[in-house]
């Protein structure tokens, strides 16, 4: 995150073959009585049903299923040439330089603008989940003439099908030391409109020695 408190911190009856069974006592007999099937052509039925089973357990899982229909995922977004990323990449240098003026300006709405609605802010162990829960988490940064900290991006880096990117670089102090740097995801989420979804503060680079 961009402040500093915790940076530092899924019966069809087959006909049977044979001779009928005459009909028990108590059975209709008779014109236009049904006729039971003989004990072998029931026998047979049960056989060739038991046949089919097995045969279709037996068969391999596509030959099962060859008629079941196949979803196929959907086709990724083509990836942007150099040229396009570059002049996406610009665009987020300046939204971020936008969203951190915000903090020097102490314009609170502005802040706001630019996050997006499920926006997703660090605060050390503690999660902000949403725009509104992140502007009021901030809100005690706004107060005051003077800014508790800064911070201005060093590095972007765009995806290949130019939906989000990562904006990072160093957060300081009111006296200008270096105190932290964030770490921040843009998403764009209408042509030249970029907003942050995910920002997550860490420890400063360490000092070239």
């Amino acid at each position: 995150m961009k402040h500093m408190p915790h940076l530092l911190g899924e019966r069809a009856t087959q006909p049977g073959a044979g001779r009928e069974v005459h009909g028990e006592p108590g059975e209709p007999t008779g014109p236009g009585a049904a006729k039971p099937m003989s004990r072998r052509g029931c026998g047979s039925a049960l056989a060739a049903i038991a046949a089919t089973a097995a045969a279709t357990a037996a068969a391999p899982w596509p030959a099962r299923a060859q008629n079941a229909p196949v979803s196929k995922p959907p086709a990724p977004p083509p990836a942007l040439g150099a040229a396009d990323l570059e002049r996406l990449a610009q665009q987020v240098f300046a939204a971020e330089r936008a969203f951190a003026r915000s903090m020097a300006e102490r314009d609170h709405a502005a802040f706001v603008r630019h996050l997006a609605e499920p926006t997703l802010f660090f605060a050390g162990r503690q999660v902000l989940r949403g725009a509104a829960e992140v502007a009021a988490g901030w809100k005690r940064f706004y107060e005051g003439d003077r800014a508790p900290f800064s911070w201005e991006p060093d590095q972007v880096e765009v995806l290949a099908d130019g939906t989000l990117a990562l904006s990072t670089g160093p957060v300081r102090d009111p006296a200008g030391k270096v105190v932290a740097r964030f770490n921040s995801i843009w998403r764009q989420e209408a042509p030249g409109q970029w907003r942050v979804v995910f920002d997550k503060g860490s420890p400063p680079d360490p000092e070239p020695r």
